[in-house]
């Protein structure tokens, strides 16, 4: 295990999460795979290079099969793909206004993504919630050189709603869930195949420690 960053809340390990059983021993999984849909940048952007095992969704459905269908579990796709088997609920991610314009048809942005709720689940969870999440923050402002980077905001709100416990993000990307969970005071464990992206995550925890220290 190769442990690239750690702190008193989160580990991020640099590796293959199909190599890594470190974050298998979490309570909540809140993951962003690969969705299996062969994404590629358009001319225009082409800073973001193809995403890793997106051809398939094979690492996603290997990731749910590690971590069973007891434990909960959020997991992001797209709506252009069945869901993983054992999907419960699906909420919805409505983006900002300046999102979907990659994939658009017919003037009509392609602006949402599917969150998969899979495990057990509280059925007597209050206050009620909208299964529609919307955000407003800009893409540049959350994605942090990651093309498919989640608001920090959004997760936050998926956290504060599920049952307590240590994250688990085998496909960290950015660092995003790992950020959030920190955030609400969750211990995370993070598995990250890119050290390109690696290293964007410690440097977006450690300014976020050092910017905590400075407003002390």
């Amino acid at each position: 295990m190769s442990i690239y960053y750690q702190d008193d809340y989160v580990t991020l390990i640099h590796g293959d999460c199909r190599d890594e059983d470190a974050w298998e021993s979490a309570h909540l999984l809140l993951t962003d795979p690969p969705f299996g849909i062969a994404w590629t940048p358009r001319t225009g952007t082409a800073k973001h290079k193809a995403i890793v095992n997106d051809s398939d969704t094979a690492a996603r459905d290997y990731v749910i099969g590690q971590w069973g269908h007891i434990k909960p579990a959020y997991v992001f796709g797209s709506p252009l793909l069945a869901p993983p088997h054992g999907t419960k609920q699906t909420l919805v991610w409505r983006k900002p206004g300046d999102a979907g314009l990659t994939g658009q048809i017919g003037g009509w942005r392609r602006d949402w993504e599917a969150i998969y709720m899979l495990g057990n689940w509280p059925h007597d969870a209050r206050p009620l919630k909208s299964s529609v999440i919307a955000t407003n923050v800009g893409t540049t402002t959350y994605q942090n050189g990651h093309a498919h980077g989640k608001p920090v905001a959004l997760l936050e709100v998926l956290l504060m709603a599920a049952p307590g416990g240590t994250v688990a993000d085998p496909f960290a990307g950015s660092g995003s869930t790992l950020i959030a969970a920190r955030n609400v005071g969750r211990k995370a464990i993070g598995v990250e195949f890119e050290e390109r992206y690696c290293e964007t995550i410690a440097r977006r925890l450690d300014q976020q420690c050092l910017n905590f220290e400075v407003g002390a």
